[in-house]
This record gives C-alpha cells, structure tokens and sequence, in this order.
C-alpha cells in the first residue's frame, strides 16, 4: 500500500486510521530523534526531547548525542553532571537514564511501579516477612551521609539484616529511594566507582508528583510516534496504559501499520517524507531506538536482531545504512592507536562505504583523541 503521507505534511492532513508503512514509520522516527540532520539544540534541550537516553554504561549517552547534535564536545555533558543539571537515575524499564534534574524528580515517581515489580521478580522470596519500609529508611540514612556503592548498602545494612542477602538489601534501597548515580561516575574520561545517593539530597528538591501519565505518554509520541499502545508499555516498563490512551484520545491522531495495530500520534507532529534521505550514523550501545518498541521493525529486520540484542543483556552499537539497522561497530585501542571496526551485515555499496569512512572517522576522533593514529577496518559479511 502507498505510504500516507508528503514531504512536509502535517499528521492532521492523514486520515484517521490511514495505514502507514515501515518507510514512513522510520523516517518519522529518524526525524524525532534528531537522525536526519544534527540538531542545533542544547544538550539540556535534546536530554529532555529525547525523554533522556539510556546510560547503564558511562560512555554511550556521549556518542548518542554526538550523532544528533551539532558540534557536540565531551564536557558539553560531563559539565552538566557535575552542575547537577542531568543526572544518572533509574527509570524506564527500571534501568539507567541520563534525565534533566527536572525530569528525574517528575518521573521517579510515576515510574515506581517497574521498580517495584523488578524488586519483586528478583528478590522477592529473599525479603518475605521483612518490613521493606525499615530497610529503605536505613538505607536513605547512609547514602544521605555519602555516596555509597550498592556494595557498601549491603554491608552496611546487613549489620541490621544479618540474615539476609545483603545484594537484596540494597535492591530494596535502589527501589523504594530514588538514587541518584554521581560523579566521577559518567564523566568521559575518568573512572570511578558507582556511589550513590537520593535525588533529593543531590538536586536540593523533593520528588513531584506533577507528571502523570499523559503527559509522559504524549512525551514519549513526541520523541518516538506513532506508536501502539505496547510499544508504550515496553518503552516504559509501566502496564495498563489502554485506559491513558484512551483517555488521551481526543488529543491523538491515530493509525494503523501494516499489520493492522494501531498507532497513535500527537495531534499536529507531521509525519515524514519516506523519500527523505538518512545519512549514515553511528548509535551507541543501548541507544533508545532500538528498546522502544515491542515491534521495532520501523529500525530493524527481525533476521538482524540476535546480532544486536546478545543473550547477556548487551545491546550492541549499531549503523545506520538508508534509516535502519544495518551492522555493528566497535573501536578497538592498542599502542596508540584506534581502530574502528565495522561489521555490516550485508555487503555494502562504494558509496555507502565512503560515506561510513567520512563519518567513522569523525566519530573515531571524538572517542579516541588521545590516539597517534586511527585505522578503520571491515568485517566482511558472512
């Protein structure tokens, strides 16, 4: 079926439940994501567009925002973590997000039931009969004294709880107090382990309960429509959100793919051409694309994702060949040297490789530029 939509149409021009192909959805996304062309935004601007990026791993949000932003420098970010402007907190899908200080108290709260059920899922039999409440109290007294590793929770507490698994004790504290990652911890460059204290400790606010669920789901269409209502849940990590949706009707256009599922937008956010062309980028491990949606095959071909998404939890960093997912990438260090290696999953055209060396090389330079020498090498395909 043809793609419902024009260069530079508006969504309010498409027809309620008009079918949108795999094309229209990917360069929508790309455009809302700030993928087909880098965006003259702030970092704080982008960080909250972006509803934050995930950030387990220090480096990634870096190259994430490297490959969207225009002129992107290192301390660009890490100067904001250090001004307690961004944090690294536990949110969506309850794994690290780098936020703005505003979003991080706004969505701590309205995100509480993931964490609680991840407690649940994983130590639940270990905290029967214990008063959780008890624990988490402890827990705040000693990260409020200092930034403490969940190590250290556990020890500490398990002077209280002598019985108990001391990696549960301090699970119970990551849950039920919002703790906040801090420096040196997600600062380029500089090491450090993770210490831990509560938001409200670090930022000097309390946790608001300003953010409902609209407007967090309204957000999210923002950064990531059209999307179903599952694509929402796996985003986020929260369950029911039908009766949200539903009640955000009035305000959303919506859809279907080509499977019939319904997708809904923001009134007025336009679509994008699906002629548009996608230069080739560079995503960071974990980036937000790809754990978005319940079906991302709007970024990448079902035959690819067991090359992407690895049994240990590990979401590689990706290329972007034409808009989706089309290789890996990884820099290798040795001896003063950086090396780029790229491993696509199909052959690729003279043009394509070109166009990845231009654009490797820039991103070798802001990964590596301590390096003497930078060398970029093809995995050929299997």
């Amino acid at each position: 079926m043809r793609d419902q939509t024009a260069s530079g149409a508006n969504s309010g021009g498409c027809r309620s439940g008009s079918v949108l192909s795999p094309r229209v959805l990917n360069r929508t996304l790309l455009q809302r994501q700030l993928l087909l062309s880098r965006a003259d935004l702030s970092v704080p601007e982008a960080i909250r567009h972006l509803i934050g990026l995930q950030a387990q791993a220090s480096n990634p949000p870096y190259i994430g925002l490297w490959t969207r932003l225009e002129d992107f420098r290192h301390e660009d970010l890490s100067q904001l973590l250090l001004e307690r402007q961004v944090v690294r907190i536990a949110l969506m899908r309850s794994t690290l997000h780098l936020v703005t200080a505003h979003d991080c108290l706004g969505l701590r709260p309205l995100l509480q039931p993931v964490l609680d059920r991840g407690l649940k899922g994983s130590y639940g039999r270990k905290l029967a009969g214990l008063n959780l409440g008890a624990i988490a109290a402890a827990g705040r007294t000693l990260a409020e004294q200092e930034p403490r590793t969940f190590s250290e929770l556990g020890s500490l507490l398990g002077n209280q709880w002598p019985d108990t698994d001391p990696a549960a004790l301090a699970a119970v504290v990551r849950t039920l107090v919002p703790l906040v990652q801090v420096p040196p911890r997600g600062i380029w460059g500089v090491g450090g382990l993770a210490a831990h204290t509560p938001a409200e400790t670090w930022l000097g606010n309390p946790l608001q309960a300003s953010m409902g669920p609209d407007e967090m789901l309204l957000r999210y269409l923002t950064a990531f429509g059209p999307a179903t209502v599952q694509d929402m849940q796996t985003w986020s990590g929260l369950t029911r959100l039908r009766e949200a949706v539903d009640r955000l009707r009035p305000r959303l256009m919506t859809y279907r793919d080509e499977h019939g599922s319904e997708l809904f937008d923001v009134t007025g956010l336009p679509l994008t051409d699906p002629e548009s062309l996608a230069p080739l980028r560079f995503l960071p491990e974990f980036d937000n694309m790809l754990l978005s949606y319940a079906d991302r095959s709007r970024i990448i071909a079902e035959e690819y994702r067991s090359r992407v998404f690895t049994v240990n939890g590990i979401i590689r960093a990706t290329v972007l060949v034409d808009g989706f997912v089309s290789g890996t990438w990884k820099v290798e260090r040795s001896r003063g040297s950086a090396i780029l290696v790229i491993e696509p999953f199909k052959p690729l055209s003279t043009e394509n490789q070109t166009a990845l060396a231009e654009e490797g090389s820039r991103l070798l330079r802001f990964i590596a530029e301590d390096a003497e020498t930078y060398d970029i090498r093809y995995v050929k395909p299997e």
